[in-house]
């Protein structure tokens, strides 16, 4: 690297469910590039850290998904939002723009070498069924480096633009959460939202990147939005998704307005069916053994998605659990098939992981 005859090597293209039976690209690096990019994963982060806006989320030391989660509970909770922005970016990583990303490093980075190593890795390429193809956009998703790249790119083109322009336009509240390519907008008026709607479009354009039309959308969310449609005789007010949960409007006892959230549709099906396929694939295998290894993957949903006000969900979701195992030790081939009576005696022997609640939204 010092005299600047190191070249990275390609990054192995992989896939993985994704849902909907598409698949997601991944690029593997070699342990060599793995160590390099760690070290300037390292100095990218001291760097930024202090420059990130507090309303990012995403791969940031003392903050994650349920942080983000609080963050937009809360805004619509006790500010006055009314409309909702729920916006997704179409292959974010695979349209990056490697010129826009390094003009953005280059105010902050005067290390003319570290820049140099930094287009290196983004210029590496990739090999795919032992065919090398070269990248003239985008970062691979899977790299170490990838992650704090991509928050660089989305301070510069989204939460900086929205602080600086968005805010200073609006005459009544809003907000913004981001959690890299993901993230939500909330705004006191329509008309406010509506103009948002339409320069996050401009502005994505302007840098590479496209809204998913199918997945972007402006919803009438919060306080009023319930009692606004009903006037205009309509029904309950929409829902969005985010980070895998579903926002709705609800009522606390005393009848007073609060946003909830549960497991996501589209995400709880996904979990059913990977469990599904776990199960059936292991069924075979000592009781003891399954119960041990399910446990693990339970409490890792437990924690993930056992928030305030889804324990009922994550409840239903052991529900479905208990019968997939049901129904798989009754295919075991020339084994006693189990009773449902005596399934539940043997998980007094064996018991799966009981839901929690883990993380308080208020």
């Amino acid at each position: 690297m010092k005299n600047k005859s190191f070249k990275p090597l390609p990054s192995l293209r992989v896939y993985i469910p994704k849902g909907k039976g598409t698949k997601r690209p991944l690029g593997i690096a070699s342990y060599e590039d793995k160590i390099v990019q760690m070290a300037v994963k390292k100095i990218l982060r001291a760097i930024y850290e202090p420059r990130f806006l507090n309303c990012m989320y995403g791969f940031r030391p003392n903050r994650g998904c349920h942080e983000a989660i609080k963050e937009v509970y809360q805004r619509i909770s006790y500010g006055k939002i009314s409309y909702i922005v729920d916006a997704d970016i179409k292959g974010f990583f695979d349209h990056i723009d490697h010129d826009w990303m390094m003009k953005f490093l280059e105010w902050n980075i005067q290390d003319r070498n570290l820049l140099w190593l930094i287009r290196k890795y983004l210029k590496a390429g990739i090999m795919e069924q032992e065919k090398f193809e070269p990248t003239e956009e985008g970062s691979a998703q899977g790299s170490v480096m990838s992650p704090m790249l991509a928050n660089i790119y989305m301070h510069h083109v989204l939460t900086l633009w929205f602080k600086l322009v968005v805010q200073r336009k609006m005459q009544g509240e809003c907000f913004l959460v981001n959690f890299v390519d993901d993230f939500v907008a909330g705004f006191q008026y329509k008309s406010e939202a509506e103009r948002y709607y339409k320069e996050l479009k401009e502005r994505m354009e302007k840098f590479g990147l496209e809204l998913e039309s199918s997945k972007s959308r402006r919803i009438e969310f919060g306080r009023f939005a319930e009692q606004n449609r009903r006037a205009r005789g309509g029904c309950k007010p929409e829902t969005f998704d985010f980070l895998g949960f579903t926002f709705y409007c609800s009522k606390t006892r005393k009848g007073g307005f609060v946003p909830k959230v549960q497991t996501s549709r589209k995400k709880f099906e996904q979990k059913v069916r990977a469990y599904k396929n776990w199960i059936y694939d292991n069924r075979n295998r000592p009781m003891r053994e399954i119960i041990k290894e399910l446990n693990v993957k339970l409490i890792g949903h437990y924690r993930y998605y056992g928030v305030t006000w889804n324990f009922r969900k994550i409840t239903t979701f052991l529900h479905r659990v208990q019968q997939f195992l049901f129904k798989a030790m009754n295919r075991r081939g020339c084994r006693r098939a189990y009773t449902w009576n005596g399934f539940v005696e043997m998980l007094k022997y064996y018991p799966l992981a009981k839901p929690k609640t883990y993380y308080c939204l208020y």
